[in-house]
This record gives structure tokens, C-alpha cells and sequence, in this order.
């Protein structure tokens, strides 16, 4: 493959004019021969360069609107045309074919149309046809072409042009971009044909392009592994890849996996009182509701305040000085808000390990869209869980809940709804008062959570458990009547679950037998 190759003639046709005009200057000052179309042409001139016409090198003019103008092979054999290759260049002399040895191409913005709601027959118009054909073309023969199709890599090849030519390192580079930015854009389209216009939920061929964020991280959820973060191309919800850093070390792996189940659990509450949620190892370990951000931290704290050292910290409203000053008390690894005032990111700046980052807004709990999940050998997608209980519940004990139960039922079953299974919630005047998460039985995560709300009163010197009168969550029905009468012995006085084991008759007479009011939802909240 030759090294060093000299550019004599350029193609350019972009729809982002960003730096075209300096581009333009810099290869005319090199001695370039400019080629270009429409739009592209006229700013070139307009910035005092000299261009030809694509029409003047084909001998056709632009038609049907423009989607026909590059399509010809006196463009494309100049691209492919293998340069040294005998019967090539006998071909191209005797069709009057000249090399050509860069292209300047971006594509027409079809992502961005689609994203401002335009219509369907304006979206297809921005289907880029002739740009792909010559980002590919050239990307082939990046032996002698150099194919550019991002403005930020300009002053590089203005650089090498004038140092005499492209070298082959950059041409490879920029052909392996090309036709990833091709693949991204052919999957924008795809998609946009699977799911908007023909909506299809899981199309027989599954196109997904993303674009790595920054750098690779530090190491993946453990040091001997690699990572990075990717985020999708194309309209999509914001957020913790999103979110402004502010403060703080680079975020791991861990602190981004933590932070985005901190920013979904506490997203559930967009709408509250004034929310605080304690997360660690991607499960909440306290989370509360109070008059302002300062008294439901340290509600969501008294939780667990064990196991909340080096967490991460939701909050769903901004941040005062106030609320800096008590989350700073103990170590905290990450702490996530819509803001933070002036006076709070000086708090939050005296601990220069505290990552501090800013949504802007919540994303919408109600919201549709996929997950995805790697296996070996493949991938498991499914719709998001953004159930929620709109009917009135079903009460099936002979108690009814009374109006504060019902309140701690419904905040429990929203925090449920992020532990992972199998998941036990006590809620008590509408904070968490414990939590048992992620154990293969039911019944362990109920006593687990009993014993984490004993500790947690010895801790805080209350005399009993929060568990006292609280009103319990599981994700899932209670397979046996033992889970639901642990619950009642650490203090429950309602209950509210799914429903739908074969036991359901042994659990609700259980239910009775104790006094206690419990609610089926008809709905499973399993989280792996």
C-alpha cells in the first residue's frame, strides 16, 4: 500500500458545513483542484474559491430534485479506480476518467429530521443516496483515497496535504470511520422503519449503532477487566450518561452502573415531596420522603446507615447548602440531583473524590423503549418495566388499609419495584424502614430486612423497629404464608403483592388470622 499519497483533486458534498469554508481555503492554498454540488458549491464560492461543478465532470446536470447529481461513473471510477492497476488506468484514460483523491462527505441529517417530528415524506427525502455510495467507494480505495466525513478531522488532513500527502495510517483510520458512520447511519434508518413507521416492537433484524463516550473507563466492574461507556445514536432519553459531572474523580463502572439504578429509582418520585434515595451495589438501602431534601436524607440514612457509607445519593429536586452539608457527613461516592446552587457545590467541593452530577430534569418513570440484556451467544431485550398501578387495588383480607397504610403500601411497592428479587419493602410514614434484597428466598429477604430495621433502631436509640406499623412491598406473591408472617412478626400491619400463587387462599387466611389488610396488584416487579 503506497504511504504517502498527494492530493491534486477533492470531492466535497456535505450537509454540516461546520469549518468547509477554512477546509476549502487551506486546499485551494495547496494546490487542489475543488470539485463540489449545490450547497456545498455555493459556500465554497461564497468564501472566494474557485469549484467545478459535479455537472461540468459528468456531463449530466442535477435532477429529480438533487437525488440524482453523483451517481455517474465518471465520479465513482475516479474514486475506485485502483491507481498502478494497469487495465484501471486504461479504463479510466479511455473514458476521459480523472482520480480522484479525497472526498469531504457528511450525510444528509436524517437522525435530526426524525427527531424534530418532521413529516414521513420529508424524513424519506433526507435518505442520503449518491453521499453513503462515495463514502464507501472511497473507503474501499483508501489505498490512494482518503474518505473524510467528519469536519473534526480537517486540520489533520490539511496538515498532511501540505506536508506533501495523506499517509496510509490516516487513510486506513478514516475508512474504518467511514463505514462505521455509514453502518450507523443505514441503522438510524432501519430503525426508524421498524419501530416508528412500521411499529414493529422486535423486528426480524435488530439494528443498534452507539457511540463511545469519552475514554475507556479506568476498569470495568472489577480491575482486571476492561470497559467503556457507549451511548445510542438517534432520540433517546437522558440520562447519567447524560448528566454534567461537576466535581469528582473520573466515574467507574460501578459508579455509573449505581448511579443510572439511583436515577430510575429515584425518577419513580419526579413528581413527590421532596425524595431522597440511598443506593448501594445497585440496590437501595434507604429511601424517604420529607418537608425538604435535608430531612429526607437523613430519613432514607436512618434506614440503614450501615450500609449507606460510600453509596450513591438521589435526590429528585435540587440541592441547597443545607442538603450538601448533611450528605457530606459520611463518605458518599456519587451524589445525583437535577441541580445544586452555588452555595451547595462549594459544600460539595471540599470533598474532591464526590462526584457531583446534574440531570437537569428526571427521565419520565411512564417511559417505553427497550432493555437489553448480554447472554453468551446472544442478546435478551424486553420492553421497560414502567408498570404502575393506575385501578384502585384489590383488597382481599377482611381489613380494609386505612388511608396512612395505603400511602406506605403504594411507596413501598414503588421502591420495590427497584430491589432486586426477590424484594421485601417495609415503608413506615412514607420513608423505607427496611429493605431485604436479592436472596433466593422470600422469606430471608423479609427477616433480612426485619433484622437490618432492629439494627437500625439500636443504631439510632428508638425504642422498637420502624417495621412497627409499617406496610410491606414484595415484588413478587408470596409462594408460602411464611414470608407474610415474618413480615406481620417484625411489626407489619398491611401488605401488598402481586397475588397469584396456588397458595393465594393459605397467604390471605394468614393475612386475616394477624389482622393485617393486604392488596393484590395483579402485577410482578422481578428485578435480576
Amino acid at each position: 500500500m503506497t504511504d504517502q499519497v498527494a492530493v491534486r483533486r477533492a470531492l466535497l458534498s456535505v450537509s454540516d458545513k461546520t469549518g468547509l469554508a477554512d477546509f476549502g481555503r487551506a486546499l485551494a492554498a495547496a494546490g487542489v483542484e475543488l470539485i463540489s454540488t449545490g450547497g456545498t458549491a455555493k459556500a465554497l464560492r461564497d468564501a472566494g474559491l474557485t469549484v467545478a461543478d459535479v455537472a461540468d465532470v459528468t456531463g449530466f446536470p442535477e435532477m429529480m430534485d438533487g437525488r440524482v447529481k453523483t451517481l455517474h461513473p465518471a465520479v465513482h471510477g475516479g474514486l475506485l479506480g485502483v491507481r498502478g492497476h494497469p487495465e484501471h488506468e486504461a479504463a479510466m484514460r479511455e473514458h476521459g476518467i480523472a482520480p480522484i483523491d479525497l472526498v469531504v462527505v457528511n450525510l444528509y441529517p436524517f437522525a435530526q429530521t426524525v427527531a424534530r417530528g418532521a413529516e414521513r415524506d420529508e424524513i424519506i427525502e433526507n435518505i442520503d443516496i449518491g453521499g453513503p455510495s462515495m463514502v464507501r467507494s472511497a473507503a474501499k480505495n483508501h489505498a490512494s483515497v482518503a474518505i473524510v466525513t467528519d469536519p473534526a478531522d480537517y486540520t489533520e488532513i490539511a496538515r498532511e496535504i501540505a506536508e506533501g500527502g495523506t499517509t496510509s495510517g490516516t487513510r486506513k483510520r478514516l475508512a474504518a470511520k467511514a463505514y462505521a458512520a455509514t453502518a450507523a447511519y443505514d441503522a438510524a434508518i432501519a430503525s426508524w422503519f421498524a419501530f416508528a413507521d412500521q411499529g414493529q416492537m422486535f423486528p426480524d433484524m435488530l439494528p443498534i449503532t452507539m457511540t463511545r463516550s469519552e475514554t475507556e473507563l479506568r476498569y470495568g466492574e472489577n480491575p482486571h477487566q476492561k470497559a467503556a461507556l457507549y451511548v445510542p445514536m438517534g432520540p433517546h432519553a437522558n440520562g447519567v450518561a447524560q448528566a454534567e459531572q461537576v466535581q469528582g474523580k473520573a466515574l467507574s463502572y460501578n459508579n455509573l452502573n449505581d448511579a443510572e439504578g439511583a436515577l430510575e429509582l429515584i425518577s419513580e418520585f419526579r413528581g413527590d415531596r421532596p425524595t431522597v434515595a440511598i443506593i448501594k451495589h445497585a440496590n437501595p438501602c434507604g429511601v424517604s420522603g420529607g418537608v425538604d431534601v435535608e430531612a429526607a436524607y437523613r430519613a432514607a440514612l436512618a434506614c440503614d446507615p450501615v450500609s449507606a457509607f460510600g453509596g450513591i445519593i438521589a435526590s429528585n429536586r435540587p440541592l441547597g447548602e443545607a442538603d450538601a452539608r448533611a450528605i457530606t457527613e459520611i463518605f458518599t461516592e456519587v451524589v445525583i440531583a437535577p441541580d445544586a446552587d452555588e452555595a451547595a457545590r462549594a459544600v460539595f467541593a471540599a470533598k474532591k473524590n464526590l462526584r457531583l452530577l446534574l440531570t437537569g430534569d428526571l427521565p419520565d418513570p411512564a417511559r417505553g423503549g427497550l432493555t437489553m440484556k448480554a447472554m453468551t451467544g446472544g442478546y435478551l431485550l424486553q420492553t421497560r418495566d414502567n408498570g404502575r398501578i393506575e385501578a384502585a387495588l384489590k383488597i382481599v383480607t377482611k381489613r380494609q388499609p386505612t388511608d396512612t397504610e395505603h400511602a406506605d403500601m403504594s411507596f413501598a411497592w414503588r421502591v420495590a419495584k427497584h430491589v432486586k428479587s426477590n424484594a421485601i419493602v417495609y415503608a413506615r410514614d412514607g420513608g423505607t424502614a427496611g429493605i431485604g434484597a436479592g436472596q433466593m428466598s422470600r422469606l430471608d429477604s423479609a427477616r433480612i430486612a426485619a433484622w437490618k430495621a432492629r439494627d437500625a433502631a439500636e443504631t439510632a436509640g428508638w425504642p422498637e423497629p420502624r417495621t412497627v406499623g409499617s406496610a410491606v412491598a414484595s415484588d413478587a406473591f408470596f409462594p408460602f404464608a411464611d414470608g407474610l408472617i415474618a413480615a406481620a412478626d417484625a411489626g407489619a400491619t398491611a401488605i401488598i403483592q402481586p397475588g397469584g400463587s396456588i397458595r393465594d387462599d393459605d397467604v390471605v387466611a394468614a393475612a386475616d388470622e394477624r389482622d393485617l389488610a393486604m392488596a393484590f396488584t395483579g402485577m410482578r416487579h422481578f428485578r435480576h
